[in-house]
């Protein structure tokens, strides 16, 4: 009987630690390559109705971006809102150009090379 306890035990610790980790892990985030960019412009807009009427807006920019190292790539990415211009963001990237998140920093924090290059 108490090994049947311990083994309920152990996989109720397991659940609630597998719920833990799919709360706080960001998946769209990692492994991820990582790309930093400069907001310069509006991006444009596309709208699209859903089925009950509402208006739903996407902000699409297309964007020459840097890894770590300064190397330039055009990346298009969308946002749910209209970016403010001067913001730097690091965009996580998967497959080369598929854009599967991003964050905003301040320019102190982007990599030497990749200040550089904005400069």
């Amino acid at each position: 009987m108490r090994k049947v306890f311990l083994g309920i035990g152990a996989l109720f610790i397991l659940f609630v630690a597998g719920l833990v980790v799919l709360m706080t892990v960001d998946f769209n985030r990692l492994n991820k390559d990582t790309y930093y960019v400069h907001i310069t412009t509006d991006g444009e807009v596309e709208e699209y109705k859903v089925s009950s009427g509402e208006i739903f807006k996407t902000y699409w920019y297309e964007l020459p971006t840097y890894n770590k190292n300064g190397e330039e790539k055009t990346l298009k990415f969308s946002a749910q809102k209209n970016l403010h211009h001067d913001a730097y963001l690091k965009l996580y990237v998967k497959k080369e150009t598929e854009v599967t998140s991003y964050d905003e920093v301040k320019f102190h924090e982007l990599p030497a090379k990749v200040q550089n290059q904005m400069k």
